[in-house]
């Protein structure tokens, strides 16, 4: 009975089950077309999908090679050069020197016997500096002469004989050819003294350059040799003396070629110098080399300044003053505006082009801030202010515009 029960249960509750549960509606199948199209418009949606994709990828990679590119180009600063008037006074650095200088040797081989003059005695021309023991020299004259009064004597005997031989020939006591030689040894006898005589003269005036003399007047600017130093004619040796001539003073300025043509020979110029303040001294142009070096395309000039009280030193630096009516303008530069380069000083000019060009200048006075060129430049280039020592000829540069020199300063 109880087991009929939990039957009866159990089968009620399989049939509650199989209730509860919905089956699911059934749909229509797909048609063939359908699903083709459907698989075909998955596969265009996935293939415009990845071209978006690649076109982003090569858009991004084009972009950023740009803005690497661009960022690899250096941004510059540029000015334009100063514009300047002309100054109505030319002032150009110079070099002070003597008017003569030359080192004095000996002409003679000996010892140095004494000095009579030292550094900075004031001599005069002609006047005796130095004597040298020359004893080789002496022996030489001695035998010189000695051999001289032999070739005298052969003479005087060549002399008497040849006489003789011809007053013998006029009476046929001997013959022609006999009396021509004894003509002939006293001809030779006469060649003899006269070499001998030549010779006695060279040793003669060998002898005198023992004794050392000033060629011209002026100071002993140095005395190389002392008492007992062994003395070598010629100048292989070492020079005994530098003897330099102080008044006038010949002071040499190199003028710029834009200022050239205000130079003149015959124009005043004055001379100033650090150790006189307030004083200046007056010459004038004597000389110019009338060629414009061409390594430095500048001309070079000879001013002669009198110095009488021997005042001016040679070898002094100083300034020279023109008054030159110079109508060329000034152009002038930042001061870091310059490249030293091993071919000497450049400035970096931006092209239209936005390209680098390096160019040589030729610098006229530093102002300290600002530098005078005179040569190299025109007032309408862009000059790079703080251009960077790996800068090229040639490279490319993005131009940041500054002010012009002049509306900087």
């Amino acid at each position: 009975m109880q087991s009929e029960t939990q039957t009866t249960h159990a089968g009620e509750r399989e049939a509650h089950k199989q209730s509860s549960i919905t089956p699911p509606p059934e749909l229509p199948a797909v048609p063939p077309r359908t699903a083709l199209r459907i698989i075909g418009l998955v596969l265009l949606v996935l293939v415009i999908g990845g071209a978006i994709s690649m076109f982003s990828r090569i858009r991004a990679g084009r972009t950023l090679a740009r803005d690497t590119e661009r960022e690899s180009i250096p941004v510059v600063a540029v000015v334009h050069p100063s514009t300047e008037s002309p100054d109505e006074q030319l002032v150009l650095p110079a070099s002070v020197q003597a008017y003569e200088e030359s080192p004095i040797f000996a002409r003679t081989n000996g010892y140095l016997l004494r000095w009579n003059k030292d550094i900075g005695s004031h001599v005069n021309k002609g006047e005796l500096l130095a004597d040298i023991d020359t004893p080789e020299i002496d022996q030489e004259l001695m035998q010189a002469r000695a051999t001289r009064q032999q070739v005298a004597a052969q003479l005087d005997l060549a002399k008497i004989s040849a006489e003789r031989w011809q007053n013998l020939r006029k009476t046929d006591s001997v013959s022609q050819q006999e009396a021509d030689m004894q003509t002939s040894n006293y001809q030779q006898a006469v060649a003899n003294l006269a070499a001998a005589d030549a010779n006695v003269h060279r040793l003669e005036q060998m002898e005198s350059f023992k004794h050392v003399y000033a060629p011209f007047s002026g100071v002993i600017t140095r005395r190389n040799v002392d008492p007992g130093a062994l003395i070598s004619a010629g100048s292989t040796g070492r020079a005994l003396f530098n003897l330099a001539r102080v008044d006038p003073l010949r002071v040499f300025a190199n003028v710029p070629q834009s200022y050239s043509p205000a130079v003149k020979v015959g124009m005043p110029a004055v001379l100033v110098l650090q150790e006189f303040p307030g004083q200046k001294f007056s010459g004038t142009i004597a000389r110019t080399s009338d060629a414009i070096d061409p390594a430095t395309r500048t001309l070079l000039t000879e001013v002669d300044v009198p110095n009488p009280d021997g005042r001016l030193l040679p070898g002094s630096y100083g300034e020279l003053h023109f008054k030159a009516a110079v109508n060329t303008a000034k152009l002038t530069i930042p001061v870091n505006a310059m490249l030293f380069r091993q071919e000497g000083p450049r400035v970096a000019v931006v092209g239209s082009d936005n390209k680098v060009h390096l160019r040589p200048i030729a610098i006229g006075r530093d102002y300290g801030s600002s530098l005078e060129i005179l040569q190299g430049i025109s007032a309408e280039d862009r000059i790079i202010i703080n251009p960077a020592d790996s800068l090229e000829d040639g490279q490319q540069v993005h131009v940041s515009e500054q002010q012009s020199g002049a509306d900087r300063s």
